[in-house]
C-alpha cells in the first residue's frame, strides 16, 4: 500500500480516520440504543472479517509473519474492549461528553510511546499535537450536567479509551507493507473475544432487522477508518497520526447536533475552531 500511495500526506490519512471513526462512532451509537451491544459489537467485527478479506485478497497482499500476527492479535484483544467501552458509554449518556473523553485517553498512550520511540517532531508540529487534544477536551466540555451517563458510562468511557489506545500502538506496528492482511486477523481475534463473553455471559446478542443496514455501515467505515490510520502510521509520526485520528469526537458531536439535536455551545464552537488551527500546525510543522 505505501508504494501505491507514496506521496499520500499523513495528515490527509489522520484527519481522513478521524471522519471515518467519528460517523462510525456516531452511527454504533446510535444502534447500541435500540439494539444488545454485545450483537452490535459482534456483528461490527464480523462484518469486518469479510470486507477484510476481500480487501487483503484484492490489493494482493502478502500473508501476515509471526510478528504481524503477534501484533494483530493484541490489537484485536484491545479493540474489543476498547469498542465495547465507547459503545456502551456512548449509548448510556451524551456524546458530546463520552466522546471527547474516550478520544483524549485513546490518543495519550500511543502519543507517549511515539514521542518516545521516534523522538519530537518540530515545534510547530508539537504544539498542533498539544492544541489538538486541547480542543478535543473543549469540545465535550460544554455538556449539560449529568448527561454523561453517571458512574457507569464513566468507566465504559475508561475502558474504550485505554483500549483504544493500546489497539493504536499495537497497528502501528504492522509491516510497511500490509494492511488489510492483519486488520483481517484484528478482527477476526475480536469477534472469538465477542463470541466468547456471549457465551459465558449469556448476553442478549441478536440484532433487531431495522439495525442490520446501520450495523453494516458501521463496520465499512469502521474499517477505512482504520486503514487510514495504519498507512498514517507507516507514512509517519505515530503521534502526529495518532492526535489526528484522535480529533474523531468533533466529527461525532457534529454529527450529534444535526442529527439529535445535542447543543452545540460555544465552548464547543471555540473547541472545533481550536481543532481546525492544531491541524493546520501539524500540517505545516510536518511538511
Amino acid at each position: 500500500m505505501p508504494e501505491v500511495l507514496p506521496a499520500a500526506p499523513v495528515v490527509v490519512l489522520g484527519l481522513a480516520a478521524a471522519l471515518a471513526w467519528g460517523a462510525g462512532d456516531f452511527a454504533g451509537g446510535l444502534a447500541s440504543r435500540t439494539a444488545p451491544l454485545l450483537g452490535v459489537t459482534l456483528f461490527v467485527q464480523g462484518i469486518g472479517i469479510v470486507l477484510a478479506f476481500g480487501l487483503w485478497v484484492w490489493q494482493g497482499e502478502a500473508v501476515p509473519g509471526p510478528s504481524d500476527i503477534a501484533w494483530a492479535t493484541l490489537a484485536g484483544i484491545t479493540a474489543a474492549a476498547g469498542i465495547a467501552g465507547l459503545y456502551g458509554a456512548l449509548a448510556a449518556g451524551s456524546m458530546s461528553v463520552v466522546a471527547p473523553l474516550v478520544g483524549v485517553l485513546g490518543a495519550s498512550v500511543p502519543v507517549a510511546v511515539g514521542l518516545a520511540l521516534e523522538g519530537l517532531p518540530s515545534w510547530l508540529a508539537l504544539a498542533g499535537i498539544a492544541l489538538a487534544l486541547v480542543a478535543v477536551v473543549l469540545v465535550g466540555g460544554a455538556a449539560s450536567a449529568g448527561g454523561g451517563g453517571g458512574r457507569r458510562g464513566l468507566w465504559l468511557g475508561l475502558m474504550g479509551g485505554a483500549g483504544i489506545g493500546v489497539y493504536s500502538v499495537a497497528v502501528s506496528r504492522f509491516a510497511d507493507d500490509l494492511v488489510f492482511g492483519p486488520l483481517f486477523i484484528t478482527r477476526l481475534v475480536a469477534t472469538i473475544v465477542f463470541v466468547i463473553v456471549i457465551a459465558l455471559t449469556r448476553g442478549a446478542w441478536r440484532l433487531p432487522r431495522p439495525a442490520w443496514a446501520l450495523v453494516a455501515g458501521v463496520a465499512l467505515i469502521d474499517l477505512l477508518g482504520n486503514a487510514a490510520f495504519v498507512l498514517a502510521t507507516q507514512l509517519g509520526d505515530l503521534a502526529v497520526a495518532t492526535v489526528l485520528g484522535a480529533l474523531y469526537p468533533v466529527a461525532t458531536v457534529l454529527l450529534a447536533a444535526v442529527v439529535l439535536k445535542e447543543r452545540i455551545t460555544p465552548r464547543h464552537a471555540i473547541g472545533i475552531a481550536a481543532a481546525a488551527i492544531a491541524i493546520g500546525c501539524i500540517a505545516a510543522g510536518s511538511g
